[in-house]
């Protein structure tokens, strides 16, 4: 039986990966800084670490086989943390990005992605066995950019209307993860993950529009409103902004990965919404 460590178990990702994985007769322990908040199911070894805490991680580790690993840690912590996995793991499956892919909407300074590359070059020195999914656009970005407008009204203020984007589910990160975690044969696998279609932020907030039965609209803003009216920090933003203007008059970056890997197609941002959809209600009526 595989024996699994996930770190970030409790993200986005990682809550799926850990609720794909019991059902297939794997060990799961999950790592978190707050085994007591963690929510995670009956079934899940859950322990305390800190990836900035390497001496604490040799007993999240101990027997493990495989690691799933989401970085949520400073990037100089990581040279001692790969080290410390891989002393104890033989195999790593790391969520990171597709900052390797020739698309405009990839391709902007990140320091998010120069992180990852010091990370996966690390993983790729430490003599683990390593698979690297490179998910795009997060279609659970919406929860944090356009939920709080649509539970508030009808009118989404945004930038780049038409810029294009295949959003993935989350889900469908997870299961691919799945597979790299209990299947041999992912050994040096670079998976550039995406949804199936691709679809404008304005064709995206009037699918959010059309499954919750309210019509949406999304009204575009400049950069600068932007910089005054969103909450995000300015280096997110700006890299957003910059990645948008570049992503605008072609289609987003579509692959099959899901569906080669997983043997399904990969879910649309329809059944995204679907399965969200309450997260978009208005609040007046909650």
């Amino acid at each position: 039986m595989n024996r699994i460590l996930v770190i970030g178990a409790t993200g986005t990702v990682g809550r799926q990966v850990v609720s794909q994985l019991l059902p297939r007769e794997a060990q799961v322990r999950a790592m978190t800084r707050n085994p007591g908040a963690a929510g995670l199911p009956p079934g899940v070894e859950v322990v305390r670490g800190d990836l900035t805490v390497p001496a604490g991680l040799d007993g999240c580790l101990e027997g493990v086989d495989v690691v799933f690993l989401v970085w949520t840690a400073p990037a100089d912590a990581a040279p001692a943390a790969v080290d410390r996995i891989a002393q104890q793991a033989g195999r790593i499956v790391l969520l990171t990005a597709p900052h390797k892919t020739p698309h405009p909407l990839f391709q902007q300074p990140n320091p998010l992605a120069a992180m990852y590359a010091e990370i996966e070059r690390l993983i790729e020195a430490s003599g683990l066995q390593w698979t690297f999914l490179r998910p795009g656009m997060f279609a659970a970005n919406a929860l944090s950019w356009w939920a709080p407008q649509i539970r508030a009204g009808d009118v989404v203020r945004w930038p780049y209307a038409d810029a294009p984007t295949a959003p993935i589910h989350e889900g469908d990160i997870a299961a691919v993860a799945v597979r790299a975690l209990l299947e041999d044969g992912h050994d040096g696998g670079e998976y550039v993950l995406t949804g199936p279609h691709s679809s404008t932020q304005s064709e995206q907030v009037a699918t959010i529009g059309e499954v919750i039965g309210r019509p949406l609209r999304l009204e575009e803003i400049s950069p600068e409103e932007a910089r005054r009216e969103l909450p995000f920090p300015a280096p997110a933003l700006n890299m957003l902004l910059n990645a948008w203007a570049a992503a605008v008059g072609q289609p987003a970056l579509v692959t099959s990965t899901v569906a080669e890997i997983t043997g399904r197609p990969a879910r649309t941002f329809q059944d995204w919404v679907s399965d969200h959809a309450e997260a978009f209600r208005l609040d007046r009526y909650a």
